[in-house]
């Protein structure tokens, strides 16, 4: 059994594979506390949801693309039966996970998309390092940035691990805290090999809407 907080159907907001439909699946639960996180609803409640039908209500929005997000999926072993249960039905399947919890044992066909955790976060002493060098050409890596103490972090980490020569990286701006243009300055001056992202559903909808 799974713990799910909401099975919703919408634009994909973030990644590479921004502005595609996608069926979301967010489980319930999460064992960080970022001080920007913007689905802290996630953290508790939710119903307890078996695997088929899980992927039965997937299978009604007739999307292709799916992610497992949260809250922090992993934190739920049973997700990771979940996702090869999405894989086996011909979906790609993204994971959104913190980085706080090893994704080795992640199936090999899902597309992870790793959030590397700043110290605007509050969270980087629960990041697990070692996912650093376990993502591939399929994964992304995704710094969310608050503040330029942030940003010359997430420099600094992007060369020491250089993620770039393994993966897409993704520099993603807090929602209304770190202006857009200034980290699109930043990027360009020190000509960063990433991708410059905004979250595109809180353009489209209310940031703070639920379900889209």
């Amino acid at each position: 059994m799974l713990r799910i907080t909401e099975i919703f159907h919408s634009i994909q907001g973030e990644s590479s594979f921004a502005g595609q439909p996608c069926v979301f699946v967010r489980l319930t639960g999460c064992p960080l506390r970022c001080t920007w996180c913007d689905t802290d609803y996630a953290f508790f409640g939710g119903r307890e949801c078996s695997i088929e039908d899980t992927l039965a209500t997937v299978n009604t929005y007739g999307c292709r693309l799916v992610e497992v997000t949260g809250g922090e999926p992993l934190a739920q072993p049973q997700s990771l039966s979940l996702m090869s249960g999405l894989c086996d039905a011909g979906y790609t399947v993204l994971l959104e996970t913190s980085g706080a919890i090893d994704i080795v044992p992640v199936d090999p066909r899902v597309h992870v998309i790793l959030d590397v955790k700043c110290p605007g976060s509050g969270m980087t002493e629960k990041m697990h390092w070692p996912n650093l060098t376990t993502l591939v050409a399929k994964d992304e890596a995704k710094f969310v940035l608050a503040d330029r103490v942030d940003y010359d972090w997430a420099h600094e980490i992007l060369t020491r691990y250089e993620i770039a020569s393994r993966c897409s990286v993704l520099f993603s701006p807090v929602f209304g805290s770190l202006d857009v243009r200034q980290l699109a300055e930043w990027i360009l001056a020190d000509r960063l090999p990433v991708r410059f992202q905004l979250q595109l559903h809180k353009y489209i909808w209310a940031p703070d809407m639920r379900g889209v």
